[in-house]
């Protein structure tokens, strides 16, 4: 990002990314119970009212795995700090499918032409067949503590991967394009748009 301040602590308009954040989840569900995974060293940098706040770990997984240790609920969300722009209906469908399902994520259909690479060439794939997933990604509380049971595996880049693991299907849901990752300085200059429109 080109800053020394971690991403969910940078400004966006007087406020952080985090709060921004937080304040989706509180204006959908004004008594949601929030857990937020930090690196240790990023602890005492919060300073938002009724959250816990958690010690992360070595990657998303163990992060994630330490928050349930605290969390409560027969719904557990897990969202992204950087994606301030989810919007309330998403939140609200992603709860209520996973209220039926079990699990739910929402996504995004794909614009753009992919190619799928293989060693020694790159092949046109049906883009119709591939979705963008975004947060949050909601889960039965029993769903997803059942899965973080297991052990770590590499190809558990999203929550929704773990618990699939464990033979769960996965409810989508249409997301939201404004509901960005801000990872770079491009994303930044996205978000400030969304913010002065």
């Amino acid at each position: 990002m080109g800053s020394n301040i971690p991403k969910q602590f940078i400004e966006l308009q007087g406020k952080t990314i985090l709060q921004r954040t937080l304040e989706r989840f509180r204006d959908t569900y004004p008594d949601i119970e929030i857990v937020i995974a930090l690196p240790s060293e990023q602890l005492g940098q919060i300073d938002i009212s009724n959250i816990l706040v958690v010690a992360g770990g070595k990657n998303r997984f163990e992060s994630v795995k330490n928050a349930l240790a605290v969390s409560s609920g027969d719904l557990i969300a897990v969202h992204d700090a950087v994606r301030p722009f989810v919007s309330k209906e998403v939140i609200q469908k992603s709860f209520e499918a996973a209220e039926l399902v079990g699990a739910a994520i929402p996504v995004l259909e794909l614009k753009d032409s992919i190619r799928q690479l293989t060693s020694d060439e790159s092949i046109p794939v049906d883009r119709d067949q591939y979705r963008l997933v975004q947060t949050p990604q909601v889960f039965k509380s029993n769903v997803i503590r059942l899965a973080y049971e297991q052990e770590y595996q590499s190809f558990f880049t999203d929550d929704a991967s773990v618990v699939q693991a464990c033979g769960q299907d996965i409810a989508l849901v249409n997301g939201n394009e404004e509901n960005i990752k801000i990872t770079s300085p491009f994303d930044l200059k996205l978000a400030e748009f969304i913010l002065s429109r």
